[in-house]
């Protein structure tokens, strides 16, 4: 199975196998809850690990995640737009696309066993925006 990350925006950051281990896809609901609630909210989590700066874009898309987690809200480039696929077999098994994605947490990891870091992006969607989150699959790559 591999992933394949596109953030775009003021600067677009791509992502794919070599980087990405995990993509976690969650939706929020109130616990406190008794019937479906209209505070609904959608989050996506990557990790993956932090590759030698070698060449190519893939090495440096962890140092612009790092860089857009920095944005403050009051600039417009906080909110971009992102694209997963998650692909298995030559078939794109989910495709999720947030038009308004904004970073909740971004974190990186390194030690001087590992030999390369590890990073993870939380990812949320914009409230206001929530309806234009897609989730598509099932389709050849």
């Amino acid at each position: 199975m591999g992933f394949k990350l596109k953030i775009e925006g003021q600067e677009n950051i791509e992502l794919g196998v070599k980087s990405i281990v995990t993509v976690k896809f969650l939706t929020d609901t109130p616990d406190d809850s008794n019937a479906r609630s209209t505070d609904l909210g959608t989050s996506i989590i990557v990790t993956g690990k932090i590759l030698a700066a070698v060449g190519g874009d893939e090495a440096d898309g962890t140092m612009k995640m790092g860089n857009w987690s920095l944005v403050p809200a009051e600039k417009a480039d906080c909110y971009r737009k992102l694209t997963i696929e998650v692909i298995a077999a030559d078939q794109v098994v989910r495709k999720f696309y947030f038009p308004n994605a904004f970073v909740v947490d971004y974190t990186e990891n390194f030690g001087d066993e590992e030999g390369t870091g590890t990073f993870s992006l939380h990812m949320k969607q914009k409230k206001d925006k929530l309806s234009d989150v897609t989730v598509e699959g099932g389709y050849s790559a």
